[in-house]
């Protein structure tokens, strides 16, 4: 019988082993707490630690695809990356490709944040010309149409962290940042510089979707998402980054 357990378990690990790794999009516009990047690779923050535990649980390597925000999708649709996190299927209306979405998993809140001295409340609709702090590539609903007039003009940064350094430097009144990566820089701060957000523009769920090939395990890996999120696990991995949880509305 200690032969057979054995034996079983060497075939099992045998499997596993065969198994390609787990191929995931890393945007290299993300920042602190989301990632942090070393010499171009990923080696800490919540999306990180998010996949890997990931990857981890279904029982393959993890392999990270560091690449423009703009070239994600295209790497999904031939077959170079089989699973992304951190989108909204409203991001992307006109998808191709065969995908399989998991449940909402984390909860973002964009903000409109300034320095401190400035109005703690405001609506963009009503600011005077001039430019905001904004992320290359990243979209804003709300904020389009006062773009599209030129009451607005963004002022793109390569990434998020850029994006807050700039407003602290003095660039430009506001900017827009998510909530955690504000909470991450806050943290940091001293008390008296600490930047505040003065309007919420967008609340939106976001979870992960999975290319549909038999080669992914993709069944394996929606269950598993579902259940680090029913376990904390994943509220867990953004308090340890951010002091709180997701921050549900």
């Amino acid at each position: 019988m200690r032969w057979a357990v054995g034996a079983l378990l060497g075939i099992s690990l045998s499997v596993t082993a065969a198994e390609p790794p787990l191929r995931f999009a890393m945007p290299d516009s993300w920042a602190m707490p989301m990632v942090q990047y070393e010499r171009g690779r990923p080696t800490q923050g919540i999306l990180y630690d998010i996949m890997l535990s990931l990857a981890t649980q279904v029982g393959v390597p993890a392999q990270f695809h560091v690449l423009p925000r703009t070239r994600v999708q295209s790497a999904m649709e031939h077959g170079e990356i089989d699973v992304r996190c951190y989108a909204a299927q409203s991001w992307l209306p006109n998808q191709s490709g065969d995908y399989i979405w998991s449940l909402p998993l984390l909860f973002q809140r964009d903000l409109l944040v300034s320095r401190q001295g400035s109005p703690t409340s405001v609506e963009a609709k009503t600011l005077p010309r001039q430019s905001i702090g904004t992320v290359l590539g990243y979209t804003y609903p709300t904020l389009q149409p006062l773009f599209d007039s030129g009451q607005l003009q963004r002022e793109d940064a390569r990434n998020q962290e850029q994006v807050l350094e700039k407003l602290l430097a003095g660039r430009y009144h506001y900017a827009v940042s998510n909530q955690w990566t504000l909470d991450w820089l806050n943290q940091r701060l001293p008390a008296e510089q600490k930047l505040q957000g003065v309007a919420v523009l967008q609340e939106q769920q976001v979870g992960c979707y999975v290319r549909n090939d038999p080669n992914v395990p993709v069944q394996r890996i929606l269950r598993t998402l579902l259940r680090m999120k029913m376990s904390g696990e994943i509220d867990d991995i953004i308090r340890l980054y951010t002091g709180s949880s997701e921050g549900k509305p």
